[in-house]
């Protein structure tokens, strides 16, 4: 490997420990290098902390003038939660910066490359470009569409059945499945069911079985059918539950007041022909709240709507060696039912938990 693709890999490293911490900003790492020695280094570690370079300069062990700098995503040189890193970059007299590629944020894309040109510094873009943009997809996709990225996290016996025919779930896939689904969670900012789930599994939602934080817990529901009792509402003390409800629901005043006091915040969409709203209209709501990420655990309904609005960006699918026979499908409802009508999804690895094997695919 070349020196420039090690040391932005390492910055790469770096930036994903920032993951689940700095959302909506991107994931970035820093590194400096001097005299072929790595005198400094750090990452985004909070969202309105110091940027990854910012704390490489002042984690630095020497001197950073005349210093190559490795960052995996172009230097901010807008005012945001805090000043243009590019500023600092100049004036600390840094020779050269290696960037992975460069930010789409329109604030920023190209015009932090333009002002450390013009400051006399050497620029270097688009080392490891592909694995700079895997790292920050979530980033990416909520700064060009404004909607968060969305990854179905499906967990399913042999034959493709999600729940056995009374509808009941718990639990399809190993101890080990659970724990990597929970280490997902701690990654997204928001992990969405639809009210069904809700009533059925009685989820709670939260990051249990591994370290990180808890992600905002959306539930999809038309009717505000979800029970005062649900374990939910019931460990609200985060303040994190939101519940997307249709506008009709409002005549509900008594059912509003004591979701309200549990701390729920209640989203009120408009409903089309069919007397419910779009998983696309919560999407886009959810985006207005800064949520970049959602991670969508089910049921079919909600599945499938994803299927047919066109908005799942990626997939998980949890595989456990059983066969129930008859029972409830991922994508029951998304009214297809023709091979050649086929929604295309490619494989980007397989990897196994327990006796489960996990299908990580991306939409073609």
């Amino acid at each position: 490997m070349k020196p420039d693709e090690f040391y932005t890999k390492l910055a790469v490293e770096l930036a994903a420990k920032g993951r689940g911490r700095v959302s909506p900003n991107p994931l970035v790492g820093s590194v400096i290098v001097k005299n072929a020695n790595i005198i400094g280094a750090g990452f985004h570690e909070f969202y309105g902390g110091p940027h990854a370079e910012i704390n490489a300069m002042r984690q630095a062990k020497e001197d950073v003038a005349g210093a190559t700098l490795y960052v995996n995503l172009e230097p901010c040189s807008h005012h945001g939660k805090t000043p243009p890193c590019v500023d600092a970059i100049i004036e600390k007299k840094i020779a050269k910066v290696v960037i992975g590629t460069l930010d789409n944020n329109p604030l920023v894309s190209g015009a932090g490359v333009k002002k450390l040109v013009q400051a006399g510094i050497e620029v270097k873009v688009g080392v490891l470009e592909d694995e700079c943009i895997e790292l920050n997809r979530f980033f990416f996709k909520y700064i060009q569409k404004k909607t968060p990225y969305v990854t179905l996290k499906l967990a399913q016996t042999l034959d493709g059945k999600i729940a056995d025919k009374k509808r009941f779930s718990q639990w399809i896939t190993s101890p080990s499945s659970r724990t990597e689904v929970h280490r997902m969670r701690a990654e997204y900012d928001a992990v969405l069911v639809g009210v069904n789930t809700v009533i059925k599994d009685n989820p709670q939602l939260t990051v249990r079985h591994t370290e990180g934080r808890n992600p905002y817990r959306i539930v999809l529901d038309t009717g505000l059918r979800i029970s005062m009792k649900c374990m939910l509402l019931n460990s609200n003390e985060e303040k994190n539950l939101v519940i997307v409800t249709a506008v009709s629901s409002k005549e509900k005043t008594k059912k509003i007041m004591q979701l309200e006091k549990t701390g729920a915040e209640i989203i009120y969409l408009p409903t089309g022909v069919t007397g419910k709203f779009t998983v696309r209209a919560a999407l886009k709501q959810l985006g207005k709240r800064g949520i970049m990420s959602v991670l969508v655990e089910g049921g079919s309904a909600v599945f499938s709507s994803c299927i047919r609005e066109k908005l799942a960006d990626e997939a998980r699918v949890f595989i456990s060696p059983k066969i129930i026979g008859d029972g409830l499908s991922a994508f029951h409802h998304t009214g297809n039912g023709m091979l050649k009508q086929a929604d295309k999804w490619g494989l980007r690895k397989v990897e196994r938990y327990g006796d489960d094997v996990m299908l990580d695919l991306r939409k073609e």
